[in-house]
């Protein structure tokens, strides 16, 4: 099965007031803890989308391994940024993965496993709820040619179009760092 990483890292962090994808995160930054763990999950292909702080990414960020994929409509959500990977997924791509720049602590046997899911789309149950990872096969990827906003790909998995497997995750959902005090929240985790 050939599978394709995306890596969503394009946002301007309106936010949080500057690069969250440039925060120190264990002497490194947080986008690069993200990559690392894509780069441990022996994806054919690994895009990460960048727009906001492109130019710090480029300068600050390990890229090693990956596909650098501009979205220039990086504003409008991050809608836009899965509608542009989407158009630069690899023709032979069975399925896509999608991880967020911002959510380092995602275990890489829990996207191998969503990965390993048989239906058009897949998504972790945490013990809290539904969260990131998801996977889209190779039968929805037209879809995200049109995606748009800020919700677009939950939209996509409870719009009933498709089958959905909610592969079972321990622990909660892992945090996503959208405002300080989630990022406040991950640093003290690691204490």
């Amino acid at each position: 099965m050939f599978l394709t990483g995306v890596v969503l890292a394009a946002g301007a962090s309106m936010r949080f007031g500057e690069a969250k994808q440039l925060l120190p995160y264990r002497g490194r930054t947080l986008l690069d803890a993200t990559l690392d763990l894509a780069r441990s999950c022996g994806f054919d292909q690994l895009l990460v989308t960048v727009g906001g702080a492109a130019d710090g990414i480029r300068d600050r960020v390990d890229l090693t391994g990956c596909q650098v994929v501009q979205n220039p409509a990086f504003s409008t959500g991050c809608g836009s940024s899965v509608r542009t990977a989407a158009r630069a997924v690899d023709p032979r791509a069975d399925a896509v993965v999608l991880l967020l720049g911002d959510q380092p602590g995602v275990r890489a046997a829990d996207v191998r496993r969503v990965a390993e899911a048989t239906t058009p789309l897949a998504v972790c149950r945490y013990a809290d709820g539904l969260g990131h990872p998801f996977r889209f096969g190779r039968e929805v990827l037209p879809e995200l040619y049109d995606l748009h906003g800020d919700k677009a790909v939950w939209k996509l998995l409870h719009s009933g179009r498709h089958p959905v497997t909610e592969v079972t995750v321990d622990g909660p959902v892992p945090i996503d760092v959208d405002t300080r005090a989630d990022y406040e929240r991950l640093l003290a985790g690691e204490a």
